[in-house]
């Protein structure tokens, strides 16, 4: 006696990949956790060997525009350990983010169609250079504009020493930012892709888009308006670079 297929246009073998038990989801599950946690342990422990200098490198755009005969400070008992220790355990996940995808990738690709996980892998892998650009962007062209603007405009008799804990709390939160930022693009092109809008759509909102962008930049950056317009202008452009594309993937209507 034949079988109906519930999934017309899948072959048996998509559909088998699609079927399994929950207790077996639950186990892989924790089987990708464990192997992301561990590679996030390996690439950290080198780094903390080296934590020290790895702050140097990170604080070197803000002791570039501190006045000369100024330094940086820290004013907890801890911060001297914790402040680099934390560096490296940040810097451990950014460098292990290509692999963690790849587990999240393979956690969730047995339930796509295969025109899906063809479009899917090219996301991922623009995905972690976009992010990768965002805080490179803000590191080599953001920090050192900024530093130099908001140590520039301090008064006179105010000797300037930011905390080194204060410090990497700023630059971290700078470099989520400009790197979620940056997948503007991937989230354009998913949004299209997945038919919840349009590409005709998306040219409509532009208006909208560009006060969005700036009303982001500006609860996310320092209340100066060189780090609003820094963030807000890649923003808008991105967006454009993702219609561009989404004309590719846009998916024709039904009749």
């Amino acid at each position: 006696m034949s079988s109906t297929n519930p999934f017309p246009g899948e072959s048996e073998d998509d559909i088998n990949d699609r079927e399994m038990p929950l207790l077996e989801h639950l186990a892989e599950l924790r089987s990708r956790l464990l192997r992301i946690v561990l590679a996030v342990l390996i690439v950290f422990f080198p780094l903390f060997y080296v934590a020290n200098d790895l702050y140097t490198f990170v604080s070197k755009p803000l002791r570039a525009a501190l006045p000369e005969g100024s330094t940086m400070i820290a004013t907890e008992v801890a911060s001297p350990f914790l402040t680099p220790f934390k560096l490296a355990f940040v810097t451990a996940f950014f460098l292990a983010i290509p692999y963690v995808l790849h587990q999240i990738w393979s956690f969730v690709a047995p339930g796509l169609y295969r025109h899906e996980k063809r479009l899917a892998v090219p996301l991922l892998a623009s995905s972690v250079v976009l992010f990768y650009a965002g805080m490179a962007f803000a590191y080599f062209a953001v920090f050192p504009v900024v530093f130099a603007f908001l140590i520039g405009v301090a008064p006179t008799d105010v000797a300037i020493m930011t905390d080194i804990n204060a410090y990497l709390t700023f630059v971290l939160k700078m470099f989520f930012a400009f790197g979620f930022a940056f997948e503007i693009p991937v989230a354009t092109l998913l949004l299209v892709w997945s038919g919840a809008t349009t590409v005709s759509a998306l040219r409509a909102k532009r208006a909208y888009v560009l006060v969005g962008c700036f009303v982001f930049a500006m609860l996310l950056t320092p209340p100066d308006v060189i780090s609003q317009v820094l963030l807000a202008i890649p923003m808008w452009l991105l967006y454009e670079v993702g219609i561009l594309f989404a004309k590719f993937v846009e998916r024709e209507p039904e009749a």
